[in-house]
C-alpha cells in the first residue's frame, strides 16, 4: 500500500480521514471521515460529513472571542 490512513482514537471509536476515492466509492463528500466504533454485533462505521462554511466560521469567531481564555486553559494545561 502506497498510503496508510492512520486513524486518530476517540471516547468511542477510531476516525479516518476519507480519500478522495473513498468518498467517490461511498457516494459521500470530499472531505467525509469514516467513524469506526466496536458494537456488540461487530465493528460498525459511519460517515461524518466535512463541516459547512457556517460551520467553520461560527467556530472562527468563538476562537476569536475566548481567545484569552483559551490560552488561560492551555497555560494551565488538563
Amino acid at each position: 500500500m502506497a498510503n496508510l490512513l492512520t486513524p486518530q482514537k476517540t471516547e468511542r471509536g477510531w476516525v479516518v480521514p476519507m480519500t478522495p476515492e473513498m468518498a467517490r466509492e461511498a457516494g459521500v463528500a470530499e472531505g467525509s471521515f469514516l467513524v469506526i466504533y466496536l458494537s456488540q454485533e461487530g465493528v460498525a462505521a459511519e460517515v461524518l460529513p466535512p463541516a459547512s462554511d457556517d460551520v467553520k466560521e461560527s467556530v472562527r469567531q468563538s476562537i476569536e472571542k475566548f481567545r484569552d481564555a483559551y490560552a488561560e486553559m492551555k497555560r494551565l494545561g488538563d
